[in-house]
C-alpha cells in the first residue's frame, strides 16, 4: 500500500510536477524505504541493496546497545546521586530516555535540516550520512549540554565541516567529532566539571534533585578526577564517594558522557559492525594496540606530577571515550586511512596519541577526540605515503628484472 502510494505521487515531484521544487526531500524519503527500482539496461554489472542508507541504519543499530545502556545509566546515576535505595530498571530507562529525546530531536532537526536545504539547492540527491551524525552528536555529549549549543555545534559542523567541501563522502574530519569540539572550545563552562555529566532534576516527575558540589556528592567523571588528583592513592570514586571497580567502568556504571562510559556495549557494537563488513578491524585493533603500547610505557615512568600515568594500560582503554572512538570514531571510512597498511598506521598513532594528551595534559583530561581528529588531517598523507613506498618497491623491481 505505501509502495502504491508513493507511485501515485511521485509525478508531482519530478521536472514539471507541482512540488517538483521537494523533488530531493522526496527521493530521500523514498529512497530510505525503500531501495531504488532502477537498473542498468545493457553491460554486465553487479547490484547490492546494501547502499549506503542501509550501511548508516547498521551502524545506528550498532549504536544502540550505548544509547540504550546511556538511558540506564542516566537514570541510574540520577537516582544515586539523589539518595535512592531503590533503582526500577523501567523508571531509569524512562528518565534517560526524557532526558536524551530532546537532544536527539534537537540534533536532527537542525543537521537534516540543513542537509535537506542544500539538495534543494544544489537539486542533488539528499545525503545519508547525518543519519549516523545526528546519534553520535547526543552519545559524545554531557547530558546536561544545553539544547540550543547543541543546535549551533551541529549546524557549524555540518556547514563548514561537511557541505562547504561538497557533502557526505568529501569531509576531511568525522562531524560529530568537531561538533563536540566546537562545543568544548566555545563553551568550557557548559562542557566540564560535575555539573554537565549528571542529569541532576527530576523530568516529568521521574528521579529526584542531586545537590552536586555537597559533602560526598560529585558528578566528576574518572579522568576528571584523576585529571584533579593532588596527592595520596589515586582512588576513583562514583557520584556518592563509593570506590569505583575496574569491572563498574568496564559495564559504563560510571558518570560520562552519555553513550561512552560502557565498553562491553561498546563492543557489542563493534562486534555487530565487523560482522557486517561495514568497520575496518585493521583500524580498531591498531587503535587498541596503540593505547595499550603508550598506556604501558607512561606507566613504566608514572610521576606525581601527571597522576593519569598510574593508569594501567587497561584502565587506559575502559575510561572515558577511548573505546567509543576506537570503534565508532576511528573507523569512519571518509575521513580515516584507506590503504591496508595506513590502516594500521592511522590506528596505532590514534590509540597512542589519545593516550599521550590524556596523560601528560591535566588541563584536558580526555585526549581520544583530538587525537582523531589529528589524525583526519593525516590520513591522506599516510595513505600517499604507503602508495609511494609500493610504487617505489615495484618500481625496484622492475629494474632488477631489466638488468
Amino acid at each position: 500500500m505505501l509502495r502504491k502510494y508513493l507511485d501515485r505521487v511521485k509525478p508531482h515531484f519530478e521536472p514539471g510536477g507541482k512540488l517538483h521544487a521537494f523533488h530531493s526531500v522526496f527521493d530521500g524519503f523514498e529512497t530510505f524505504l525503500y531501495t531504488p527500482r532502477s537498473t542498468s539496461a545493457s553491460g554486465v554489472h553487479v547490484h547490492d541493496s546494501l547502499d549506503s542508507k542501509r550501511i548508516m541504519i547498521i551502524v545506528v543499530l550498532a549504536l544502540l546497545p550505548c544509547l540504550l545502556f546511556g538511558m540506564y545509566n542516566t537514570g541510574y546515576q540520577n537516582f544515586l546521586g539523589a539518595g535512592a535505595t531503590e533503582f526500577p530498571f523501567w523508571s531509569l530507562m524512562a528518565y534517560g530516555f526524557l532526558a536524551i529525546l530532546p537532544r536527539i530531536v534537537v540534533t536532527y532537526a537542525v543537521g537534516l535540516g540543513i542537509e535537506f536545504i542544500v539538495a534543494q539547492w544544489r537539486k542533488e540527491e539528499i545525503q545519508e550520512g547525518f543519519l549516523v551524525t545526528g546519534i553520535l552528536i547526543p552519545l559524545i555529549c554531557p547530558i546536561e549540554t544545553p539544547l540550543w549549543m547543541l543546535a549551533v555545534a551541529t549546524a557549524f559542523s555540518v556547514i563548514f565541516v561537511k557541505e562547504v567541501f561538497g557533502g557526505t563522502g568529501y569531509n576531511i574530519f568525522n562531524v560529530a567529532l568537531v561538533t563536540r569540539a566546537f562545543l568544548f572550545f566555545a563553551y568550557p563552562a557548559s562542557m566540564s566539571g560535575d555539573k554537565a555529566f549528571i542529569s541532576a532534576n527530576p523530568i516529568c516527575g521521574i528521579g529526584g534533585t542531586v545537590n552536586l558540589g555537597a559533602d560526598g556528592i560529585s558528578g566528576a567523571t574518572p579522568l576528571g578526577q584523576i585529571a584533579t588528583h593532588t596527592g595520596g592513592a589515586l582512588e576513583i570514586k562514583n557520584i556518592v564517594g563509593d570506590p569505583v571497580s575496574n569491572w563498574d567502568a568496564f559495564i559504563g556504571l560510571i558518570p560520562g558522557s552519555f553513550g561512552e562510559t560502557s565498553t562491553l556495549c561498546i563492543l557489542i557494537g563493534a562486534a555487530l559492525l565487523l560482522a557486517a563488513g561495514i568497520a575496518s578491524w585493521r583500524i580498531m585493533v591498531s587503535v587498541f594496540a596503540g593505547g595499550v603500547i603508550a598506556g604501558y610505557i607512561v606507566n613504566i615512568f608514572a610521576t606525581a606530577t601527571y597522576p593519569a600515568s598510574f593508569l594501567s594500560p587497561w584502565q587506559q582503554l575502559i575510561y572515558g571515550g577511548f573505546a567509543f572512538a576506537a570503534v565508532f570514531m576511528a573507523t569512519d571510512p571518509v575521513t580515516a586511512a584507506r590503504t591496508g597498511a595506513g590502516k594500521y598506521i592511522y590506528g596505532l598513532l590514534v590509540g597512542i596519541i589519545a593516550v599521550i594528551i590524556r596523560v601528560y595534559n591535566n588541563g584536558y583530561p580526555e585526549g581520544a577526540m583530538l587525537a582523531v581528529l589529528l589524525m583526519n588531517a593525516f590520513a591522506p598523507l599516510i595513505d600517499y605515503c604507503v602508495v609511494q613506498v609500493n610504487v617505489n618497491r615495484r618500481l625496484n623491481r622492475v629494474k632488477a628484472k631489466m638488468e
